[in-house]
């Protein structure tokens, strides 16, 4: 699958003693089958390309060509090792040619048909001990084995594209498929500078049964008219740090890829959230598949373009409230935890004037004094001046009750995630505030109508979900309720303009966008612990490597605190009553050990005591 990640590949140098899978054969020599054979090139392999088509070929060594030219120029290499690597690779027509090889990788397209013939043809061309592997995704690896005449040499090898820049490789084996096949392309996958991940036979494998269920989810929320294909993928870049949003990679995959992926996925699992989203198909009948075909869920500048061009449903600007704007001056923060000081920090810095009210004065000073912190710090990493340091510092009043918030224009509560606390805070605030204030609600899993229904003016209440730390974090989730007024609305899209956020537009329901695509995910990674299909490693080095996440899912759920992660699985399940979402039994059962995560010292792992 075609990913976002970057790096440069470095061509490793075979060891002294010579590899052990000395030549392999390459059956499809388009993108994928190209950047493997530039691989296996590189690091010293003999490489046999095949492809029915002269085309293909032709172009298979152009591009060999021009990316080790690069290579050269860049000092990766040098001008004799590029010889010496197209030496090494010679393509043919005919799989005859893939009889000398120790290794053949079949990388021809996702079709078991197509598959099967050509494992069919290699059994009567091969030695009985050449090691046969197919560069599925989404077939079964299984079913190949048992069709093979020798199933035991046969498994999977799947490589992410682009290959040469891509770390991951995923060695699928079937309960047929002998220790020894496994063990030697681990070890050519070390030597290629890959990290090789083993995993069991199951559509998807490790990164793209994780990666495949999260897409879906994106492509139905975006059909649902949820929220635009821009706020969803920019929620997700900015508010999980991921290369690139959910759509945008649909489209730089392909949708109908996507498509057959999810389809083998839920022909296995029966799982409701990899039945393809019906647009998925809609898409890919009109041959609306992506960049490769110059338009899929955004219009390119030409097929096989990255250069992303408007369309009708691009959005008119980014300041869209559909109401006039009020005027907001002064900005009052209800809370003193982590949050409530972030937010404090970000109004402050941005030259409002902020009132920061705590249960207690002493913990409004103590908030105060956090901040201060962060501030210093701001400016010994040159973030900040000294005078802008002691500016924002200066428009901080800390008040240890809501009575100091009766002349703010925006209230903002940070309090504890409780429903029951926040409908009084939002009692209180509406008692307090002056009419005309505006009335927010930082909750990322509560109903945000439910705090407005504990005023007398629930046209005044919206949500502004920030991440922690909110100094750092650019997204702002801005949820308006069937009842926001359209004034409120483009007012805090223009304050989040102001403090320097993103603003992206979601309708009140559990999770939002963030949340709501990234728990699923989060959870059927558990269950992949849970069913022993593959360890805690090797599933966040899946996710590192291939997908471009910044952290694996076990890494963010001890992040996140492994009660607040149930919390939210929880709030989904009750909302949307898929059985796909109900919080896996394993998370239940640390959370019950009091394993909450890094806070606590043990989560998914174990952490040294501070």
């Amino acid at each position: 699958m075609d990913r976002t990640s970057t790096p440069e590949s470095v061509p490793s140098r075979p060891g002294p003693s010579g590899p052990a899978l000395r030549t392999v054969a390459l059956v499809g020599l388009g993108t994928m089958g190209t950047g493997i054979a530039e691989v296996l090139a590189l690091a010293g392999r003999e490489v046999i390309g095949i492809d029915v088509s002269e085309a293909a070929a032709a172009h298979a060594v152009r591009a060999l060509e021009a990316a080790t030219a690069r290579a050269v120029r860049r000092e990766r290499i040098t001008e004799e090792e590029r010889r010496a690597a197209l030496a090494r690779f010679r393509t043919s027509h005919e799989l005859a040619a893939a009889a000398e090889a120790d290794l053949v990788i079949e990388v021809v397209p996702e079709d078991y048909a197509l598959k099967h013939e050509v494992f069919t043809a290699l059994d009567a061309v091969v030695r009985p001990d050449t090691i046969l592997a197919t560069g599925t995704n989404a077939l079964s690896v299984t079913r190949l084995a048992a069709d093979s005449a020798r199933p035991e040499r046969v498994l999977g090898l799947h490589f992410f594209n682009p290959a040469p820049a891509m770390r991951l490789v995923e060695v699928v084996s079937s309960v047929l498929t002998a220790p020894a096949a496994v063990t030697a392309v681990t070890e050519l996958a070390r030597e290629l500078g890959k990290e090789p991940v083993a995993v069991g036979d199951r559509p998807g494998f490790v990164a793209d049964g994780l990666l495949f269920g999260y897409l879906n989810q994106a492509a139905a929320m975006y059909e649902s008219r949820y929220a635009t294909r821009e706020d969803i993928d920019a929620a997700m870049r900015l508010g999980c740090g991921l290369p690139m949003g959910p759509l945008a990679l649909l489209d730089l995959i392909g949708v109908d890829t996507a498509r057959t992926v999810l389809e083998a996925m839920y022909a296995a699992s029966r799982d409701r959230l990899h039945a393809p989203a019906p647009i998925l198909g809609q898409l890919a009948e009109a041959g609306l598949t992506g960049r490769k075909s110059g338009r899929g869920f955004y219009t390119y500048e030409a097929p096989d373009s990255a250069v992303v061009v408007p369309d009708e449903r691009t959005p008119g600007s980014v300041a869209q409230g559909g109401g006039e704007v009020r005027e907001v001056r002064a900005v009052g923060v209800a809370g003193s935890g982590t949050m409530a000081s972030g937010i404090a920090e970000v109004f402050a810095k941005a030259g409002y004037a902020v009132v920061l009210a705590a249960r207690t004065a002493e913990k409004a000073e103590a908030a105060k004094v956090r901040i201060a912190g962060s501030l210093a710090r701001s400016v010994e990493k040159g973030r900040l001046t000294p005078a802008e340091r002691d500016a924002a510092l200066a428009a901080i009043t800390p008040a240890g009750s809501l009575d100091a918030f009766a002349e703010v224009d925006l209230a903002v509560e940070a309090v504890a995630e409780d429903l029951a606390v926040k409908q009084q805070l939002f009692a209180a605030l509406d008692k307090v505030c002056r009419p005309g204030a505006i009335l927010a609600t930082t909750t990322s899993s509560l109903p945000v109508i439910a705090c407005a229904r504990a005023t007398g003016r629930p046209r005044d209440v919206v949500g502004m979900h920030f991440f922690n730390p909110a100094p750092a974090m650019k997204l702002v989730e801005v949820v308006r309720t069937v009842l926001t007024g359209d004034d409120v609305h483009a007012t805090v899209r223009a304050v989040c303009a102001r403090v320097r956020k993103h603003p992206v537009d979601c309708g009140d329901r559990a999770g939002f966008i963030v949340n709501a695509l990234l728990f699923p995910y989060l959870n059927n990674a558990i269950k992949m612990v849970q069913e022993h299909y593959a360890t805690l490693d090797d599933i966040d080095a899946a996710m590192k490597l291939g997908g471009g996440y910044p952290m694996g899912p076990f890494e963010l759920l001890d992040v996140v605190g492994l009660d607040v992660s149930l919390a939210i699985e929880k709030v989904l399940h009750r909302e949307f009553r898929d059985p796909g979402l109900a919080p896996a039994p394993l998370l239940e059962h640390l959370v019950a050990a009091g394993c909450l995560g890094r806070k606590t010292g043990r989560g998914f792992r174990e952490y040294a005591r501070r």
